[in-house]
């Protein structure tokens, strides 16, 4: 039984010594990136109520919540995802504020994944939102933002693909596509399977522009060609004209922001949160199958808490990003200044004394009184240990 206790529960784990201070190096980093471009701080509950996951709403489907009651019998759950309970506060803040809002934050998240997935059912993550502006300008400071990000943390090669959820569901509709099968649709484009993609629409008998425009779906990036030609086919079709026309005009601004060569357009990108209404994005590199960061624009979220205020953000996720960072080989330095202070009994006032002093200097000290039976190399081999480069001994 003992020994049982010492185990965490599947989907979580432990974090310490060198790694918990490089990963807190990384979060402090990030934060410092944040607040330069001007967004400021913020921390939710890590539950809330039911309602603010809801179905309705388009976050984390029910089975995958971790859920649970207050004493008045209010479903509440762990948050899995930090987006909704932002937009929460920022109608109940900032109600009146006409003017765009920008925050940050940082904290864990809790989504009850099936085992077999073998993904964490608590991570950290790190994020902006941008609230209450609807310009390309703002698409193109998050995502300029989101890979400052990914080069503050140290990666030198990584991909941002950029979509918009207009393309879907504009070719969704012009093809006049049955509920079951848009879904059968959906699936296909998510799971990468565009071979079964190109056989469900050509199924559907469509015109020759809206066969080519789905085959275009499964394209990894799109250069300048498919690009000019895509807006030709789409002449017909407003919602997808104007999805494509907002990705033109963010890769130009994107260059402006010197980090267009990060990032390609993906047409066929598709996310899990029904909530997003137009710019979608995730960004991945070497060493992790995950994404390390993902956001898009969610202009109708805030309604559900009586606020309109067209938004967009993105969430970098600390644990991804640390596992890619440890498997390129690119170190986070964590230095060790501490120092371990050995005292005998006659000494402990003189080293209390001498410990109140360094630390007021700046120094990081632990004391360490001398038990008789142990050495100086005991001590010098504890401070190794202990990541504490110094020791100073008052015999």
């Amino acid at each position: 039984m003992k020994r049982k206790l010492l185990h965490t529960p599947e989907g979580v784990r432990d974090i310490y010594n060198s790694e918990c201070a490089r990963k807190r190096i990384l979060q402090e980093g990030l934060h410092e990136l944040f607040r330069q471009y001007g967004y400021h701080a913020i921390e939710t509950p890590t539950f809330e109520f039911f309602d603010i996951f809801s179905q309705e709403i388009g976050t984390t489907p029910s089975k995958d919540l971790y859920k649970f009651f207050d004493r008045e019998g209010n479903t509440l759950v762990l948050r899995p995802d930090i987006t909704p309970s932002i937009a929460r506060c920022v109608a109940k803040y900032y109600a009146e504020e006409e003017f765009p809002v920008r925050l940050c934050y940082m904290g864990n998240t809790f989504i009850n994944n099936s085992s077999y997935q073998g993904r964490l059912k608590e991570s950290t993550q790190l994020g902006v939102e941008l609230i209450g502006d609807n310009s390309v300008d703002a698409d193109a400071e998050i995502i300029a933002l989101a890979a400052h990000a990914l080069k503050t943390a140290g990666l030198k090669e990584f991909q941002i693909g950029v979509g918009h959820v207009g393309i879907f569901q504009g070719l969704s509709k012009a093809a006049g596509l049955a509920e079951d099968t848009e879904q059968e649709l959906l699936a296909l484009i998510a799971n990468k399977n565009f071979f079964g993609v190109e056989e469900l629409v050509g199924s559907q008998q469509l015109p020759p522009a809206l066969m080519e425009l789905f085959s275009m779906l499964g394209s990894p990036s799109v250069p300048e060609g498919m690009m000019k030609r895509a807006k030709e086919l789409a002449a017909p079709f407003p919602e997808v004209l104007h999805a494509l026309g907002r990705l033109g005009q963010l890769m130009e601004m994107l260059d402006d922001y010197g980090v267009g060569k990060y990032v390609s357009i993906e047409l066929g990108m598709l996310s899990s949160y029904q909530y997003y209404t137009g710019i979608i994005f995730s960004g991945y590199t070497f060493g992790t199958g995950e994404p390390i960061v993902k956001g898009g624009r969610y202009d109708q979220l805030l309604t559900y808490f009586g606020k309109e205020a067209p938004s967009i953000g993105f969430a970098v996720v600390a644990d991804q990003l640390l596992a890619a960072l440890s498997r390129q080989k690119i170190k986070i330095s964590v230095k060790d200044n501490g120092t371990l202070l050995v005292y005998k009994e006659a000494k402990k006032a003189e080293a209390i004394r001498k410990a109140s002093s360094l630390r007021e200097e700046g120094a990081w000290v632990s004391l360490a009184r001398w038990e008789g039976s142990r050495t100086q190399e005991d001590y010098q081999a504890y401070a190794r240990r202990m990541h504490m480069p110094e020791v100073l001994f008052l015999p």
